[in-house]
């Protein structure tokens, strides 16, 4: 970081490095230093997995179509390209190493070449404009490209509510004689109530985190999306529930971590919990529902139950209300009509 604040290039940019047998060009020097200001921001590995992925496909596009190897070069007009080619190629039709088709065989998936959604498209174009922005404000560019790029228009898809009777056969369809499976319901039970993201929930330590005399849970800075700590609250039941499944676990893991594997000492990987809950669904007949799904339930549930929506976008740890409010866009008429009977202003009227 140089004195003035701005962020200085660690690596000369020249065109034409070879480096381990691969052809580098500036822009790869230039993403590299991006990335490595994202480590210092101390992003998420997801967030920055997102964006270096859209800036290698975005950098692949410029140098075979465009003849641009730098993002010092880029127009205007280049970001409207981009996109119109975006909206006009299939899925998985588009790689930044043409030797991943050969490995990961795109072709084979059944949505294959079916056309890009708008929304994934706005994705790509929020990544981009993080990066113009830091190359501005970096004063790597003078004149930021992105600067009037609008998101393109995209129909929200209405996020699947999992009712009682659903959530009840879920948790009774899971064999809980079986570790995995046990452990599994207690964070499908806790994520339901409290509304964390399934990767605070599996990392989760029972010594430091969890507050059973307040009924709260201290997640700490490092575990949460957004690197900032926050706390959540659990009911009675809920309660009951953990301190059964801590008992259980002692049994068989020596672990300060809540939802250890059980075979040692290592925090479950959201990615193989997303595959069992998917496993778990399919055995009792529950269709296109994720395990994020179950924080959407828990928002839906909260404003339905009288709760306010700013604290909700706390106990969520969004980044603001404006994103919380996004949960109101799937309450139906039905649900509306319900909340409505609770909170008639002539219905409470003491008089």
């Amino acid at each position: 970081m140089a004195k003035n604040g701005t962020f200085k290039p660690t690596k000369p940019l020249f065109v034409g490095l070879i480096n381990g047998g691969i052809f580098m060009t500036k822009f790869d020097y230039e993403i590299d230093d991006f990335m490595i200001y994202c480590s210092s921001k101390d992003l998420s590995k997801k967030t920055k997995r997102s964006y270096e992925q859209t800036l290698r496909l975005f950098a692949k596009y410029l140098e075979d179509v465009e003849n641009v190897t730098s993002s010092k070069e880029v127009t205007r007009e280049m970001i409207n390209n981009y996109i119109v080619y975006l909206k006009e190629r299939g899925k998985y039709t588009i790689t930044s190493n043409e030797n991943s088709i050969k490995y990961n065989k795109p072709s084979n998936r059944t949505d294959y070449d079916k056309p890009i959604q708008n929304v994934t498209i706005n994705n790509y174009v929020r990544n981009l404009k993080v990066y113009f922005n830091f190359m501005t404000d970096s004063y790597l560019i003078r004149v930021n490209p992105m600067d009037k790029t609008k998101f393109l228009k995209a129909s929200r898809k209405k996020k699947a509510f999992l009712s009682d009777e659903d959530f009840t056969k879920l948790i009774k369809g899971m064999d809980t004689s079986k570790y995995a499976e046990y452990r599994d319901s207690v964070v499908i039970q806790l994520i339901f109530d409290t509304g964390m993201r399934v990767g605070e929930t599996l990392l989760i330590d029972v010594t430091t985190d969890i507050d059973f005399q307040n009924r709260a849970i201290n997640l700490r800075a490092e575990i949460t999306k957004a690197k900032i700590a926050r706390t959540v609250f659990f009911s009675y039941r809920t309660a009951e529930i953990l301190k059964r499944w801590i008992k259980y676990k002692d049994r068989y893991v020596e672990s300060n971590l809540l939802f250890p594997v059980q075979v040692r000492d290592k925090a479950l990987e959201v990615n193989n919990f997303e595959k069992n809950y998917r496993k778990y669904c399919e055995r009792v007949g529950i269709t296109e529902f994720s395990p994020h799904g179950l924080r959407n339930n828990f928002a839906k549930r909260f404003l339905m139950n009288g709760g306010d929506i700013y604290t909700l976008s706390r106990i969520l740890g969004h980044s603001s209300v404006k994103v919380t409010e996004e949960c109101y866009l799937d309450l139906t008429d039905e649900d509306l009509r319900k909340n409505y009977q609770k909170f008639s202003p002539m219905m409470r009227l003491r008089a």
